[in-house]
């Protein structure tokens, strides 16, 4: 006689029982990546769909393209490129933020650039070069809960900004140390004159077609730096292209690992950006070297950004 314990062997076993104590599953963090670099979008996606808690939802490559894709998928975060071809990062920022938390994520380092963005509301500031991959993990995480984040440029133009900013300051009105808050005789706080001086939220939707940059001063980007409207290929680390490149004869390939050199980037950076070992970059920086008769890394950068002593006379 059967068990009647047993279950027929043609019946459906029951679900087994859940863990009451189980951790409930989490929330991935959706992520836009705007570049109108396809090797930078791509190492990116990489680097951060690596992640378990992390997922790409979708790629720019300008301004309006990222408005397109954090309108249409609501992202958690948008790592923003400045220097795009059409609507740059600068101008779509007050329009993004409306959407979700903004990080910059760019080669460029000036000051100005730095200060512009985080009174658009750039939630922060990373430059390529300073920060390892675990870094900008935690950064893409912390944005999200509204902690920023600045690599030691931007934060250094940030701290310029303020002393600039306190230097400008009228003397403190007698008796405010009795007082519990220098709110009270009308003087911000550091981190509020950066809140006070955030551009009012655009009502119009974001147009593609005109990009009209917040109210601020610079009133836009092409103000702060020239050139802004153009291909950030013509940029290296934020400085001006050297000029006549072509002369140097560099292939594609070297082109794009020596403006990565000139950002700062150690081989093993440059490696995980391009997808490629550290010997195949070492023997592309040897050809470099070659071609732009420079001994080092430091030589080679000032001849290809256009700051040697004989950049303008010729390779000699």
């Amino acid at each position: 006689m059967p068990d009647p314990t047993t279950p027929h062997p043609g019946a459906t076993q029951p679900p087994p029982p859940q863990n009451p104590f189980a951790a409930p599953p989490t929330h991935r963090l959706r992520v836009v990546v705007a570049d109108d670099n396809p090797v930078v979008r791509a190492g990116l996606t990489a680097l951060l769909s690596g992640r378990p808690d992390i997922e790409v939802v979708a790629e720019a490559a300008d301004g309006r393209q990222a408005y397109e894709a954090a309108h249409q998928h609501r992202p958690d975060v948008v790592l923003l490129d400045v220097r795009m071809p059409g609507v740059d990062g600068i101008s779509a920022l007050p329009y993004l933020v409306q959407i979700a938390p903004v990080v910059m994520l760019t080669y460029s380092r000036e000051s100005e650039i730095v200060q512009e963005a985080l009174r658009r509301g750039a939630g922060g500031y990373l430059v390529h070069g300073e920060f390892t991959a675990d870094q900008l993990v935690d950064a893409v995480r912390d944005i999200k809960e509204g902690r920023a984040h600045f690599t030691p440029t931007a934060a250094g133009a940030l701290l310029a900004q303020l002393r600039q900013d306190r230097a400008s300051t009228p003397p403190l009105p007698e008796g405010l140390g009795r007082t519990s808050s220098a709110t009270a005789y009308g003087i911000p706080t550091s981190v509020q004159s950066y809140t006070q001086s955030q551009p009012a939220v655009p009502s119009a939707p974001f147009s593609p077609s005109t990009a009209s940059p917040a109210p601020t001063s610079p009133e836009n980007l092409s103000q702060v730096q020239p050139h802004v409207g153009q291909s950030s290929s013509g940029w290296t680390s934020g400085r001006p292209a050297a000029p006549d490149r072509s002369r140097f004869q560099l292939s594609t390939r070297e082109a794009e690992i020596m403006d990565l050199i000139a950002s700062g980037m150690n081989n093993q950076q440059i490696a995980a950006t391009c997808f490629i070992s550290e010997k195949t970059v070492k023997n592309h920086i040897n050809r470099i070297f070659a071609k732009l008769h420079s001994t080092s890394r430091s030589e080679a950068a000032a001849k290809w950004i256009g700051t040697a002593p004989d950049t303008h006379r010729g390779l000699g």
